[in-house]
């Protein structure tokens, strides 16, 4: 090789070992990473009650608008821990003797409502996730979703509405998200797994992100879809503080009604719920 061509590699090679230090050296931990800022991780002894710190039940027979079938409780035989790190919302065919009224008559079915509602809320930027296995079942309609903390004052849709996830039944292999907010605005997705997969053998992550001018879902990390501001203009309320839901309904007008091969009891398990604020 030239000289003159050694003395450039040597200058190259000099170069490179002064920046090396500074390529190598790795993103500082407060850099642009998001802060959980709460967590039901679902520890506690089995037969245990959700925790009222963290979870409010709702108890209502009364349909919620769809015509849905289930009398939620808060009979721990209807939401408890299972003693080993997960929350189980299980739907129950009803006892009639429990003599529990419906908005159609004697309840059929019963089940679990869970909210954060007083408890827990968060605004926009940041990220919500909860790590599930769905039941399988015609008629059974498990959900993630969160509500806007204005709900109560200003009514819905107005007060906006995200669903991280929900399901029904008749799709084993399929689940939806969407956002409904004031003047009808609505956005809604389906997600599907891999022909012949279902999502109720096995656990996945559902996550919705919010940013200032957009909302992210995705499934196991992967986003699947996204709505910008620029689509609802005036009425987007999803950087406003919301709460966490999580049920499983059962019938109503989406799902349908339960069949013959509906196995109960059907329970929804949660692994863990998250909360991060970017």
């Amino acid at each position: 090789m030239p000289r003159n061509h050694r003395r450039y590699a040597a200058l190259l090679g000099a170069l490179a070992l002064a920046l090396a230090p500074l390529q190598a050296a790795p993103t500082p931990a407060h850099a642009a990473r998001p802060t959980l800022v709460w967590s039901d991780e679902f520890a506690g002894p089995e037969g245990t009650a959700p925790d009222p710190q963290h979870w409010h039940h709702v108890l209502d027979g009364q349909g919620h608008g769809n015509h849905e079938l289930e009398d939620y409780t808060a009979d721990p035989a209807n939401a408890a821990l299972d003693g080993a790190g997960h929350l189980l919302i299980t739907a129950r065919a009803a006892d009639p003797a429990a003599g529990l009224t419906c908005w159609y008559g004697p309840c059929t079915y019963t089940s679990a409502r869970l909210d954060t509602d007083g408890l827990f809320s968060a605004a926009a930027p940041g990220r919500f996730e909860a790590r599930i296995k769905l039941p399988c079942g015609t008629g059974l309609w498990p959900a993630f979703w969160a509500l806007g903390t204005s709900t109560d004052r200003i009514g819905w849709p107005a007060g906006g509405e995200i669903d991280v996830m929900e399901q029904i039944g008749s799709e084993p292999g399929t689940v939806h998200s969407a956002l409904h907010g004031p003047g009808g605005f609505q956005d809604v997705t389906a997600h599907a797994l891999p022909a012949g997969q279902r999502f109720c053998e096995d656990y996945h992550v559902y996550g919705v992100e919010r940013r200032f001018d957009r909302v992210l879902f995705s499934v196991d990390g992967v986003v699947h879809h996204t709505v910008l501001q620029s689509q609802a203009g005036w009425r987007w309320v999803f950087n406003a503080p919301f709460y966490l839901v999580l049920d499983l309904a059962v019938g109503g007008d989406w799902p349908g009604p339960p069949d013959a091969g509906t196995v109960f009891p059907a329970v929804m398990s949660v692994d863990w719920v998250r909360v991060w604020r970017n």
